[in-house]
């Protein structure tokens, strides 16, 4: 294979992973909170007057985002390893990648329902975004072996 098309085709792949997935998380996560919102309740102003509606829960609230602070720039950097390392053929890369993850957040995610579910659904998305990406760019290489 061209050197040159090796690296048009693995630059392609890792920019749309690592931008693109910025997306396709952000999105998953909101079809996840509006779940959620669909199922918790609010007070009917009628009946309880002067009742607060409850804050915000889920993978988008306040407190899930303020407690995986620096999740964003994780994210990018996650897909971009998992995309790499996919073109290159290292499953165990990507599961150590996975694992360092979990590691590092689970002082959060013990502490906070919310964030726990923000990270599993973001995970796994941003995962299956830029594994696929790698795959696509080792087909169109032809390194399927």
């Amino acid at each position: 294979m061209n050197p040159g098309m090796v690296f048009v085709v693995a630059t392609v792949a890792l920019l749309l992973s690592v931008g693109g997935g910025w997306y396709v998380t952000r999105g998953v996560l909101t079809l996840a909170a509006r779940s959620v919102a669909a199922e918790t309740p609010t007070p009917d102003p009628e009946t309880a007057p002067g009742v607060p509606p409850e804050p915000p829960v889920g993978p988008t609230s306040p407190r899930a985002v303020a407690a995986l602070r620096g999740g964003t720039w994780i994210g990018f950097l996650e897909r971009f390893a998992v995309t790499g390392l996919v073109l290159v053929g290292d499953g165990t890369g990507v599961a150590l990648v996975v694992a360092i993850k979990g590691l590092g957040r689970y002082p959060e995610l013990r502490e906070n329902p919310e964030a726990s579910e923000r990270f599993v659904i973001g995970t796994l998305a941003s995962l299956v975004w830029s594994a696929g990406l790698g795959l696509l760019g080792r087909a169109a290489l032809g390194w399927w072996a």
